[in-house]
């Protein structure tokens, strides 16, 4: 059983222009990290991420949910985490604070991020190993539906995930032949001209075909510019991503998106506020066939729900570090397979932890595993870091989610 529980704040300031948007400038990437201490020894560790200050509320909340698993056996608590995660998300008091948003959400998430952690180390398994071996009954067990019959009931999710039974061993060659990562690295917004040039290049030496790139300035000139430089050092051939980060108003990115469309971006990323829907509709009409990709902000399944009822987005970036964690990460991803919309993950983990979800979506969903985002930037800080060789992540063979940090 959870015999104890520890939750710390941990930040990490990055090297000069690291992680920099139009929008967030000088980023402090944090986790609010919980450990479920079980009474064999086993440690689960989960978190959510944030950019420095506030994590530490982000770290009370999780203490909060995370106490109302003392006591409990982790097969116990995943056997029915569906109505766990239901009844933890609508607590009364921290239900006022959301609901399913915000801090309070961000605190839930790293808690049951910690719980299929210990989940996979009590059964001796890698995360994504554990994930496809769960029967289609099982992992719907895990989910918490509601708000979602009006398209997606038990029934539903059920079918949905045994209509991809038969075919899965196909899908099982992923794991022999690894998958794309693609590079945000290259681009951050702080970063001059030429060291823009400079990284594509050392990100096409080692092996990606495609790249991200941080637009969003207010000098439209300087977005487009730099566009082509990332086109032209990476080549025709490669997978280009702009990321504006919600920085343009809409009539504002309709004006600039149009004007990149020039460099033939694989995606637009982000290009107004995360909330308005409806300017993203307006926007996925008008910028057709240049497709958008948005995800990071939107905190829950319902938003998420409703997005692809607007056929806004090409592209979805749920990220389990955001929204509840693993759990609404899957049924997120269960809605998308619906729609027919690829989950592409952003990835507040580092990668860490989505490495697993890209595997599970694609063997057991039947997703495409197009890609992965990868930042490298706190590599050094996991006791099992991603492996990423010629620019396709490789699958990871430890047991749990490979959220272990150092001390």
């Amino acid at each position: 059983m959870i015999k104890k529980i520890e939750v710390y704040d941990r930040r990490f300031p990055l090297n000069k222009g690291a992680g920099s948007d139009a929008i967030h400038r000088d980023p402090v990437y944090s986790y609010a990290v919980t450990e479920l201490h079980d009474s064999s020894g086993i440690k689960g560790t989960g978190f959510a991420f944030t950019l420095g200050e506030g994590n530490d509320l982000v770290c009370r909340a999780a203490q909060f949910y995370a106490a109302r698993l003392q006591g409990k056996d982790i097969e116990e608590i995943m056997a029915d985490f569906g109505n766990i995660f239901l009844q933890l998300s609508n607590e009364q008091q921290f239900r006022w604070l959301g609901p399913h948003k915000g801090v309070v959400h961000l605190g839930l998430a790293s808690v049951t991020n910690a719980c299929f952690d210990l989940w996979a180390k009590k059964r001796g398994l890698p995360l994504w190993k554990l994930l496809t071996s769960l029967s289609p009954a099982e992992i719907v067990q895990t989910l918490d539906l509601s708000y979602l019959e009006d398209v997606m009931t038990k029934e539903d999710a059920l079918a949905l995930l045994e209509d991809h039974m038969h075919s899965r061993k196909d899908r099982e060659q992923i794991t022999v032949t690894g998958y794309p990562g693609y590079d945000t690295s290259v681009g951050w917004f702080n970063y001059s001209d030429e060291e823009v040039r400079e990284n594509c290049k050392k990100a096409v030496d080692k092996g990606f075909t495609a790249m991200k790139l941080k637009v969003g300035s207010a000098d439209a000139e300087r977005d487009i510019r730099r566009a082509h430089i990332v086109r032209e050092a990476a080549g025709g051939h490669a997978r280009i991503m702009l990321d504006a980060n919600q920085q343009w108003t809409l009539p504002r990115a309709l004006e600039v998106c149009k004007a990149l469309q020039s460099m033939q971006p694989y995606w637009i990323e982000e290009p107004t506020h995360p909330d308005d829907i409806l300017a993203h509709r307006v926007l996925a009409e008008q910028l057709a066939p240049t497709k958008l990709a948005l995800g990071e902000h939107v905190p829950n399944r319902i938003i998420f729900k409703n997005y692809l009822q607007m056929a806004t987005a090409g592209f979805i970036q749920v990220d389990a570090v955001r929204v509840g964690g693993v759990s609404e990460f899957i049924t997120i991803s269960l809605l998308c397979r619906k729609y027919g919309v690829p989950v592409v993950p952003h990835v507040g983990d580092m990668g860490q932890l989505h490495q697993h979800l890209v595997l599970f979506n694609h063997i057991a969903i039947g997703h495409e595993a197009l890609f992965l985002e990868h930042i490298p930037h706190l590599k050094e800080h996991f006791v099992h870091p991603v492996n990423i060789q010629d620019g396709k992540y490789i699958t990871p063979t430890d047991i749990g989610s490979s959220c272990d940090l150092k001390a």
